[in-house]
């Protein structure tokens, strides 16, 4: 059974340091490490010098998409309670949004200096699955992003003021936040395959099979979700968005083998 210790990770003086933002910044790190080492090895035309500055880039205009993806979902609550909308700390960042915002800033990048985008997304999307690995322990520590009840033996314990109106008379729920990280974990050692196992590797490869990876993973862990903030037609945003980005992936391959054929 998995229970939250709280929101807060520790205090000093007056100021309160979350767990979330704790877990964010971890994610980060790792996710920076993770792309340099890969870089090292696979990529070694890519400077570090050239990744911490992109990084910088993608890291704001990521985190400024998620938190602006996941508003404008909620938008109803949101111009209810305008001070919640800088709250990062208590959760809602939207990964899928984040994914958004770094094509944009990478796109923006690449032309500002004249580098290949699909080279640069393939050496990037190794940090930025291991930092979607880290950061979904964040809803952890936030009771947020909690599946259907259950008894299984490792049933999350949500507490009765984070649980849905409908829901309020279980206590326990499927630890989806478990699940994706796990699964993302499984995606990570795949890009490594295609890494290692595909000689002659095009530019593109990683970085649409991540697409169509990841997304696969939210369509299943979303499925089980509880607490997705906008449907239309009965179907879930995060799985609408899933589909474009699949889509996106699979007609991105299909280029490249044509590309590679021609």
């Amino acid at each position: 059974m998995f229970q939250s210790p709280g929101d807060i990770a520790f205090t000093i003086g007056n100021i309160d340091i979350y767990w979330y933002g704790v877990l964010m910044s971890f994610a980060i790190l790792f996710g920076l490490l993770v792309t340099c080492f890969v870089a090292k090895k696979y990529f070694k035309e890519i400077s570090v010098d050239l990744i911490v500055d992109l990084s910088f880039c993608l890291i704001i205009l990521g985190l400024v998409f998620a938190r602006l993806y996941y508003v404008l979902l909620d938008y109803k609550y949101f111009i209810k309670y305008p001070a919640e909308i800088i709250a990062v700390w208590h959760g809602g960042i939207s990964i899928q949004g984040a994914i958004i915002g770094g094509i944009i800033a990478g796109l923006l990048y690449v032309r500002e200096f004249k580098l290949s985008f699909l080279r640069l997304a393939d050496l990037f999307s190794f940090g930025l699955i291991t930092g979607q690995i880290i950061g979904r322990w964040g809803n952890f520590f936030n009771s947020e992003a909690f599946g259907l009840p259950t008894e299984l033996p490792w049933k999350l314990y949500i507490p009765f003021s984070s649980r849905p109106i409908e829901y309020k008379a279980f206590d326990f729920f499927h630890p989806t936040f478990l699940y994706e990280s796990i699964l993302n974990f499984f995606v990570l050692l795949i890009l490594f395959f295609l890494l290692v196992k595909i000689k002659d590797r095009k530019n593109g490869i990683i970085f649409f099979s991540y697409l169509i990876l990841y997304s696969i993973v939210r369509i299943l862990v979303e499925s089980l979700r509880i607490d997705s903030i906008l449907n239309i037609n009965g179907i879930h945003i995060a799985h609408i968005a899933s589909i474009i980005f699949i889509l996106t992936g699979v007609i991105g391959l299909l280029c490249i083998k044509k590309r590679r054929e021609n």
